[in-house]
């Protein structure tokens, strides 16, 4: 019995895998919990295996860490490791999957989600003939979310990279391989393969979701730059299966796509391209000299609770703005629902301009997810305002043209694309203001 848990060859039923798992499972942490707390004395983490090395940020850290804690955790893993990638081998050829995503075992948080799949999956006998699109979906499934949670992983927290690789070419090589796997014998339609390379970048959103790594409003707004991606890839893949000849050497294809977006991640992250300076006016004309417009344009009361169905969805809007002292130099906070952005004035130019930088910028918006609160790095200094300014222009009939003017930038890639979507946001917040502001002018407030 022992004997066979290291055994290679053959096969194990999902039911088998489930128990001998779980029981291994409860038979190491027990170990682990003994031999660190008891043995060594240090703290325990309720589940460790999410990040094997912990505390353990940078390299230089491993020379300061107990090398003999260490070193006994490693020992008494080596033989769990063996055990569990030969169960997962086994299993996997019994689920009638390819051996060798025995590999995945080896992820972090991505060897959970393979066990649980191949806990799913059923053996390759059962239901053959009714079964076998079902079970190339949960292949191409597992396989899609997997490399999709490994490239996020590298990109958004090793590299801090939200960029061409991971908007990009992550979306495009979803989609081929997706298809490139399902499509694997060249006898599928195309409608259907255009169907799975969609469904190579939902199921990985919806993981992202269910793991707390990303909230809802980001994954809509890369959604229509994913999909069309993904579609291109599951197509250029269904041409070449859809000739045998042209299926030969699939596998140095699959290697080179599934290396392709770790290498333009690390890339973009090697050259660091620095991000454009963008500016955003609105305007708006109030029946209101200029000198009563400047007061409210400096302070304005609280606004009103949004109607704007944009800050539905947790973006981040206006509620008031203070001010600490007059003329260059003074402090003007603005508040917003995520925090306040702090703007020491540059120029006081009563009633024409008041400009003036940003020095502190909160979250860009508050995401909508099933937990209490996520923070995916890319709201972190990801979108940052950089500067302002109200510029009012007088008009005949003692009336007041109005500008406002943002300039931020953003470290997402495609800009052009990003920057569609900023641009209409922070409009939206400019709008807020002004009318606002119009109506407290015009009110004679």
């Amino acid at each position: 019995m022992i004997r066979e848990l290291f055994r290679l060859s053959g096969e194990v039923s999902r039911q088998r895998y489930l128990v001998t798992g779980l029981l291994l499972f409860v038979l190491k942490y027990a170990v682990d919990y003994l031999l660190t707390v008891i043995l060594f004395g240090r703290p325990w983490r309720r589940f460790p295996y999410l990040s094997p090395l912990g505390e353990i940020n940078v390299l230089s850290q491993l020379y300061e860490f107990d090398q003999r804690h260490a070193a006994s955790l490693i020992a008494l893993a080596l033989p769990f490791m063996w055990i569990g990638a030969a169960m997962t081998l086994r299993r996997a050829r019994s689920a009638g999957v390819p051996p060798g995503l025995v590999i995945l075992f080896f992820v972090p948080v991505i060897n959970l989600l393979t066990i649980g799949i191949l806990c799913l999956l059923p053996e390759k006998e059962i239901d053959r003939d009714g079964a076998e699109w079902r079970l190339n979906s949960a292949y191409a499934g597992l396989f899609i979310v997997a490399l999709c949670f490994a490239v996020v992983l590298l990109g958004s927290v090793v590299l801090k990279s939200y960029g061409v690789g991971l908007f990009v070419a992550l979306p495009i090589c979803l989609g081929f391989l997706s298809v490139l796997i399902y499509n694997s014998d060249g006898d599928k339609s195309s409608l259907r393969c255009m169907g799975v390379s969609s469904l190579s970048v939902f199921v990985p959103g919806v993981a992202l979701l269910a793991f707390a790594m990303e909230g809802f409003g980001c994954l809509a707004m890369a959604l229509p730059l994913a999909l069309p991606l993904a579609w291109l890839g599951g197509a250029i893949a269904w041409s070449i299966q859809n000739r045998r000849a042209a299926r030969q050497g699939i596998g140095g294809i699959v290697l080179l796509l599934i290396l392709f977006p770790p290498a333009v991640m690390y890339a973009e992250h090697i050259i660091a391209p620095e991000p454009p300076l963008i500016a955003v006016r609105t305007s708006v004309d109030i029946d209101a000299p200029p000198e009563s417009v400047w007061r409210h344009v400096v302070s304005f009361a609280e606004l009103p609770p949004p109607t704007e169905w944009i800050f539905q969805t947790g973006i981040a809007y206006p509620i008031r703005a203070t001010i600490q002292g007059s003329g260059a130099g003074a402090i003007r906070r603005c508040e917003f629902s995520t925090g306040p952005f702090i703007e020491p004035i540059e120029v006081w130019d009563e009633p024409r301009l008041l400009r003036f930088a940003v020095t502190e910028n909160p979250a860009p918006m508050e995401e909508w997810t099933p937990y209490n609160k996520v923070e995916p790095e890319h709201l972190k200094n990801f979108l940052v305002s950089k500067k302002g300014q109200f510029q009012l222009t007088a008009l005949p009939g003692g009336r007041t043209h109005l500008e406002g003017t943002s300039w931020y930038t953003h470290n997402l890639w495609p800009a052009g694309y990003w920057q569609a979507w900023s641009d209409f946001i922070i409009h939206r917040i400019h709008q807020r203001v002004l009318v606002h502001i119009k109506m407290l002018a015009e009110a004679g407030r």
